[in-house]
């Protein structure tokens, strides 16, 4: 049993990241609904309270009861948390004269106190908040404040309980992990989660759920399937078969590229070329939702039938992550969205689920991958969506327009890659426009395709930023696309970012 850090989520954007900077300080932590504490749980060492959305001051703000926590844990409170314990314990929060966001200095500190240990005057923090803690109650000790902000840091005396208005989990909060790691001090953390341990205990635990019972596993060529296969495959060896699905709608080559990575690492694996019978169902359609609907359908089709030629299966393995568990419940518990990778094939196929990755971020399935000595390629890969190029490919799909976009992506992925950007990247590829234009190549009038070139920057999918890629860059990925693509004599560069527009264009 891991010792852990529960994050009671108040609904803040942030929270998740919170939960990811305390990870990175090799302890493990759980978000949970502000009102779902695991009373009784002997691994709890601590309690961070998140930001939120409201003020503490709106009648419709998420409020816990902090009775059985407070003097049994150290608790933090983090903006929203903090004025939650002031006002909460006779302090006054009120609204600030004007909205407190962005970089602000410490011009105080009490560097005796525990929770600001190593952290000097002037360090700056980043604030974001509407209200302040105007009246702070007794025994509650002011350890930090900034030029605008008396309270900017307490100390309840007598109690390991502590509050900031500030978001130490955030990257411009310079001394912010530090904070966070003199937390896990106070909590007495042994500090002792890294991919190696995860590794060891779940072999371990795969061992004891599963038995010699047998497990299937729909592949993708991602990062999560891939990392859950290797998993499997080392607790139970010959009892895991794979199966990877051509539906047509991959990358250039990727069908075949991915089965020899596949077959390096020791997998069973079955591939299954689809892509006619894809091709036929999404003939004419252009809605991108029915698409969706369409190849999602057609992929549990494929892999039922590939499944039932299969004996005594009575597990499905799933690449199912901690943020696809935190999202799938709101904070008050109720179900918003089905996050299950490859959703209906449980209730199908009356298979049980086993998801070994379902306590780890993205960012530690990779460091996991590397300590289970997968390849790079495998486990660096940009994020790919579930229908591939069919959302990529805006109106219908036919095996020509396929053609057209794989070409153009593909000399798009290996420039980027050749020119050392790949790694810089969250997310990149090629998008086939609806769109015909008039061109001139050689003598000859043209009247073909658009592509359109789309990269962004993020760390979590949740924002996202465009790339700002060289300008030499981007001038040879149109020429050699234009050069060698047939059909293609315009390209252009999505520079949009997450929000307002999305990553994927449908």
């Amino acid at each position: 049993m891991y010792e852990k850090i529960i994050i009671l989520d108040f609904g803040s954007q942030t929270t998740q990241l919170i939960g990811r900077r305390v990870r990175e300080l090799n302890t493990y932590c759980e978000i949970v609904p502000f009102n779902k504490f695991p009373y009784g749980d002997p691994a709890v060492k601590g309690v961070i309270l998140s930001g939120s959305p409201y003020s503490v001051n709106d009648t419709n703000a998420f409020k816990a009861d902090l009775a059985q926590i407070r003097g049994t844990y150290p608790v933090l409170g983090i903006c929203y948390g903090a004025q939650f314990l002031a006002n909460t314990s006779g302090g006054k929060v009120e609204s600030a004269d004007s909205r407190e966001y962005g970089r602000a200095h410490l011009t105080y500190i009490n560097t005796d106190d525990p929770l600001l240990t190593g952290i000097d005057c002037g360090s700056q923090v980043w604030m974001s908040h509407g209200d302040t803690i105007t009246v702070l109650p007794e025994p509650f000790r002011i350890i930090a404040s900034t030029d605008d902000v008396r309270t900017a840091a307490y100390h309840i005396e007598g109690e390991n309980t502590w509050g900031v208005q500030f978001h130490p989990e955030v990257f411009h909060s310079i001394d912010g992990t530090l904070i966070l790691d003199n937390f896990l001090h106070i909590c007495g953390c042994s500090k002792d989660w890294t991919p190696a341990s995860f590794i060891e205990s779940t072999v371990a635990e795969l061992k004891e759920q599963l038995g010699d019972d047998k497990v299937i596993l729909a592949l993708s060529g991602g990062v999560d399937s891939s990392v859950t296969a290797v998993l499997l495959n080392r607790a139970i060896g010959k009892n895991l078969t794979c199966i990877f699905v051509d539906h047509g709608l991959l990358r250039k080559n990727e069908f075949e590229n991915v089965l020899r990575d596949y077959e390096h690492l020791g997998l069973n694996v079955i591939g299954v070329d689809a892509r006619k019978k894809f091709y036929s169902k999404l003939a004419g359609v252009t809605d991108p939702e029915t698409k969706r609907k369409i190849i999602g359908k057609g992929f549990i089709d494929v892999f039922d039938e590939e499944a039932h030629k299969l004996k005594d299966i009575k597990w499905l393995g799933q690449g199912t992550i901690y943020p696809d568990v935190i999202e799938s419940l709101s904070i008050t518990g109720t179900v918003i969205k089905s996050h299950h990778n490859v959703g209906g094939l449980p209730e199908k196929m009356n298979l049980k689920l086993v998801e070994p990755l379902r306590l780890l971020f993205k960012d530690e399935v990779r460091r996991v991958g590397t300590e289970l000595g997968m390849m790079p390629r495998l486990i660096k890969r940009h994020p790919f969506p579930g229908p591939g190029l069919g959302i990529r490919i805006l109106g219908d799909i036919t095996p020509e327009k396929v053609r057209v976009l794989q070409d153009a992506d593909d000399i798009y992925m290996s420039l980027m890659r050749e020119w050392g950007l790949y790694d810089q990247i969250w997310q990149a590829g090629a998008i086939l426009l609806p769109i015909r234009s008039v061109g001139v190549m050689g003598d000859e009038r043209t009247y073909e395709n658009t592509i359109a070139l789309r990269a962004v920057t993020s760390t979590d999918a949740m924002t996202a930023d465009w790339a700002q890629l060289p300008y030499d860059f981007l001038a040879k990925v149109s020429n050699e696309i234009i050069n060698k693509v047939k059909g293609v004599n315009r390209v252009v560069y999505d520079i949009s970012s997450k929000p307002p527009a999305t990553i994927e264009w449908e």
